[in-house]
C-alpha cells in the first residue's frame, strides 16, 4: 500500500508538469516564437532548484515504484484497461529514463538551451524522425492511456449518461488527437523545421 501511495503521489506531481509541458508543445501550432515565449514563462515556475529537485525525485519514485508494482501484480493483468495501465506505464518508464537523461546531458554536458530546437532536431531530420515520431507519439498516447486505465478502474459512476468505459475511451482518443496536434506543431505543419547550427550535434552533424 505504501508503494501504491508513493506511485500515486509521484504520478500526480509528474502529471501537473506533463500537462504544462504538453500545453507548451501544443502552443507550437501558433509558431516557434510563441512556443519559446510560453516556455520562458513556464520556466519561471518549474526551472528552479527546488521544483526541479522535486520533479526529478518524483520521476525516480515513479519509475522505481511502477516497476515494483508491475513485478508484483503482472499476473493480475486481466481486461483491456488493466493491460493498458501496465503497458502504458512500462513505456512511460522507458520514455522518462531516456528523455530526462537527454535533457540533463543537453544542459550540463552539451551546454545547450533545451528549448524547442533541442526537442525537435531529431523529429525533423531523416532518418532520425523514423525513431522520434513514434517515440514522442506513443509517449503522449501512453500518458493519456495510463490516465484512462486508472479512470476506468477507479471511477464508479457514469457522467451525463456516458459509461465509465466510454469515458476512458474518450480520454484515450483525446490523447491520440493531442499527439497528432503536437507533431503538427513541432514539425511546422509537417513541413519541417530548420535546425540552428548549434543543435546539429543532436543529429550527428
Amino acid at each position: 500500500m505504501r508503494i501504491k501511495r508513493l506511485h500515486f503521489i509521484s504520478g500526480i506531481t509528474i502529471s501537473i508538469f506533463i500537462a504544462l509541458h504538453l500545453l507548451n508543445h501544443l502552443s507550437s501550432i501558433f509558431g516557434i516564437e510563441y512556443h519559446i515565449d510560453l516556455m520562458d514563462r513556464l520556466r519561471l515556475i518549474y526551472r528552479n532548484v527546488w521544483i526541479e529537485t522535486i520533479l526529478l525525485l518524483a520521476v525516480l519514485i515513479q519509475i522505481f515504484s511502477g516497476i515494483k508494482l508491475f513485478l508484483s501484480t503482472r499476473k493480475k493483468g486481466v481486461g483491456f484497461y488493466r493491460k493498458l495501465q501496465i503497458w502504458s506505464g512500462l513505456y512511460l518508464a522507458f520514455f522518462l529514463i531516456i528523455h530526462v537523461t537527454a535533457v540533463l546531458v543537453g544542459r550540463y554536458i552539451l551546454d545547450l538551451d533545451t528549448n524547442f530546437y533541442f526537442g525537435v532536431a531529431g523529429l525533423n531530420t531523416f532518418p532520425f524522425n523514423l525513431f522520434f515520431i513514434p517515440y514522442y507519439s506513443v509517449a503522449i498516447i501512453a500518458f493519456f492511456g495510463h490516465v484512462a486505465a486508472i479512470h476506468a478502474q477507479k471511477m464508479k459512476k457514469s457522467i451525463f449518461g456516458i459509461s465509465v468505459n466510454h469515458q476512458s475511451m474518450i480520454i484515450l482518443c483525446i490523447g491520440i488527437f493531442v499527439s497528432i496536434l503536437v507533431l503538427y506543431g513541432l514539425t511546422n505543419g509537417f513541413a519541417g523545421v530548420e535546425i540552428p547550427e548549434e543543435y546539429n550535434i543532436m543529429i550527428g552533424k
